[in-house]
This record gives C-alpha cells, structure tokens and sequence, in this order.
C-alpha cells in the first residue's frame, strides 16, 4: 500500500519557497557545504505495511531544499521534514515540505534550514526489507537560495552517500556505498614492501652463505 503522509506542522507550507538571508557567520561557499547522514529503520506507519526507511543529516551551513534519491523505488514519503539541534530539540524555525511522485525514485523538499549541523530527519519507505540484499543506499543533494539585493543565487552542493542502513547484520557487501569513498588506503603496498624486505633478506643470506662456501 502506498502512502504520502499529511504534515505534521502545517505552517510549513509557508517555507517552501524561502530564501535564506545568509549571516556574517554563513559558510562563504554555499556550493561546497559539509552534509553528512545515514539511513535507519523508520517509526511504523498506520495504514501502510511497506518498510518504513528514516533518513538523518546535518550540514554545515544553511539550506532551502535538498533530494533523496534511494537506488530502490520508494513507495510512500513523509510529506514534512523536522529539524532538531545536537542536543534533541526541536528547532520550530526550521522545517520542511516534501513532494515527489510515489512510486518514485526520490523526494523533493524546500523550507529552511539554518545549518550548524541541527539534524534533519523525514521518512520514505520501500517494497524490501530493511537488510535485505541489494540494502537501500540513498543519495543526498542540498540547495541553498540566497537573495542580494532582489537578486536570488541558486547553490548546490552534493551528492552525498547516506550509505547503507545501520542496524543491519554485516554481509559480503558491508562497507560498499553508491559512492566510493575518499580512502584509496589498501594493504598491497604494505603486502609488497614486505615481500621486497623478504627478499632481500633471502639474498643477503644466500650471499652470506657463498661467501663462507668460498
């Protein structure tokens, strides 16, 4: 059964097309902020039987709308979007409406967000189970619009891996996101420094051994 859920808070429907004033404390490049997030099991929903998907982030700086873009369709979405600090409070300046077409393959939502990593939080579910294999593994993208005198600038930053849902068992595909990560680290380098250390030992000892043979 496919579901959008009603608001929460209706005088959010007054944000949806803000634009954000930035502040003399406002990150200076709006197309490179700092978002971060995951994915977890979401609060079960009356009337729909789907798996219900919770989806956290932050950012750094302010925003006015942003996308989630799950790989597996989403059947149904919360239509809102809250906002808490980092010590659990809700901010009731800041929140969120969502549209989007269900079936689907993402979520749009526009409001206000004042940055200094407050977590957003919203819900969409999926015809799977939360672990089962391919996980939903969501993409975030963030915009910003800023207005200067009467002048709107549109910024973008993004995407960014949610990753797979936590909570879940690990598996063959534990660590893997939709997005590789910055870490090109591996354990080859250190694998054949230590057979070129073996190596030269194994000659030094051969050479040792002529050199008493002699």
């Amino acid at each position: 059964m496919t579901l959008v859920r009603p608001l929460l808070v209706a005088a959010t429907a007054a944000l949806a097309f803000a634009v954000w004033a930035p502040g003399a404390g406002a990150d200076a490049n709006l197309n490179n902020l700092d978002c971060r997030g995951h994915l977890e099991a979401g609060k079960p929903v009356p009337g729909d039987d789907d798996t219900q998907v919770l989806y956290v982030f932050a950012c750094g700086g302010p925003i006015t709308g942003y996308q989630i873009q799950p790989q597996i369709g989403d059947t149904s979405f919360s239509t809102d979007a809250s906002v808490f600090d980092t010590s659990g409070n809700a901010i009731v300046t800041d929140s969120f409406t969502c549209q989007g077409d269900f079936p689907g393959w993402g979520v749009n939502c526009t409001g206000k967000y004042s940055g200094d990593y407050g977590k957003v939080t919203g819900q969409f579910a999926i015809g799977t189970k939360l672990c089962a294999e391919p996980r939903v593994d969501a993409l975030l993208t963030v915009v910003t619009a800023t207005v200067a005198n009467g002048v709107v600038t549109q910024s973008i930053s993004g995407p960014f891996d949610l990753g797979r849902p936590h909570g879940c068992p690990p598996s063959k595909y534990s660590g893997k996101t939709r997005i590789p990560s910055d870490d090109t680290s591996t354990t080859t380098p250190t694998k054949k420094k230590k057979k070129k250390k073996a190596t030269a030992r194994k000659k030094a000892t051969t050479k040792k051994k002529a050199s008493t043979k002699a």
